[in-house]
């Protein structure tokens, strides 16, 4: 079955998504019948192209490098624009790759580019966390009334499959609650500190490797961690939470001394993502460092580590951890949307 995809945003993540469904071609169409192509991409900084017959991914991945307009066949159509046109293809799957960065003030403009696919009447999947830390319902329901997906594995600790791991294999489960260390970043640069590293040096380092957010004061004060908790919270605890309802502290530069006090005591300093119903059923999440026992999951998370623990009524806690993140990951998490979409369809679709 044919795919085309629409990539809104085609940085780091965006890019590497692109050369894996390349890499991946072969075992796409044998072993899930899927088929994608590339046919549009729309970006702030480098322009856009649109193409119906599929652009030439190489030849944007070489202008995105050398921070030069895209360019093709089809003219540089408006994301706005090429999701209309999306929506009017042949192809019996038509998908918005969605992957701009998170606006921490509302969600925007990532929210209005789902719901203009969903209108259009394609499917969408994003590792943005924004759509899902801010509008969710909305976004859940109106899909679900134009009979097309909104899938957002990568939202939320890359490819490991926590929102999918709840939905299709804990049936009749209600989650009571999660903690976690779900920011890569912060993990990493707690890790440097207590080996006697400085801050900014730690920073630099993911920042140099793409997996510090692009402005990377939403890592280290805490933002990217409490939209990841508002969108846990959302999905898995029906709560309509937004990240500025979620109490949060970051690390800084003085955070280095406490780190290393917690070590010397036996304990570790970890960013702690976590949320739970109060006395009156609401949901509250806060995102701070936490000093741990060192018998503590989270206390074991080293570098780029990441784990989850989601508090449920009939399984107890189930953990879920992650050794490492990064772009593979992530880009693995909108594949893996992709796939979950194509197995969605009648048997009898093809194209």
């Amino acid at each position: 079955m044919r795919a085309d995809l629409a990539l809104v945003g085609f940085g780091h993540v965006g890019q590497r998504f692109a050369r894996l469904i390349a890499e991946q071609a072969d075992a796409l169409r044998t072993s899930h019948e899927v088929e994608p192509r590339i046919v549009g991409i729309a970006t702030r900084r480098h322009g856009s192209v649109y193409a119906e017959e599929g652009i030439d991914v190489e030849r944007a991945l070489a202008d995105s490098a050398a921070g030069r307009p895209l360019e093709g066949p089809g003219g540089c159509p408006s994301a706005a624009e090429q999701l209309q046109r999306l929506g009017t293809a042949s192809s019996p799957l038509r998908v918005l790759v969605e992957t701009t960065t998170l606006a921490i003030e509302d969600g925007q403009p990532a929210i209005r580019h789902i719901e203009a696919a969903i209108d259009a009447g394609c499917h969408t999947v994003t590792a943005n966390k924004g759509p899902v830390a801010f509008a969710y319902r909305r976004l859940r329901d109106r899909a679900a009334a134009a009979g097309v997906s909104f899938l957002f594995e990568g939202a939320v600790m890359d490819g490991v499959p926590v929102f999918n791991l709840v939905r299709e294999t804990m049936p009749a489960i209600t989650v009571r609650g999660f903690r976690g260390v779900v920011n890569s970043t912060t993990n990493h640069i707690l890790t440097a500190l207590e080996n006697g590293d400085a801050f900014a040096p730690a920073l630099a380092r993911m920042q140099a490797e793409g997996i510090a957010e692009a402005d990377a004061s939403l890592d280290v004060d805490g933002w990217d961690a409490a939209a990841k908790a508002a969108a846990l919270a959302n999905v898995l605890m029906d709560a309509e939470l937004t990240p500025h309802l979620v109490e949060r502290t970051g690390i800084g530069p003085e955070t280095a001394e406490r780190a290393r006090s917690a070590l010397r005591r036996g304990s570790r300093l970890r960013l702690v993502a976590s949320a739970s119903r109060d006395d009156r059923g609401r949901v509250v999440a806060t995102v701070r460092p936490e000093e741990l026992p060192l018998e503590d999951l989270l206390s074991g998370l080293r570098g780029t580590a990441n784990a989850l623990i989601l508090h449920t009524d009939l399984l107890g806690d189930v953990a879920i951890h992650q050794l490492g993140g990064g772009l593979t990951m992530t880009a693995y998490a909108l594949l893996s949307d992709l796939i979950a979409i194509r197995r969605r369809q009648p048997l009898s679709s093809s194209g």
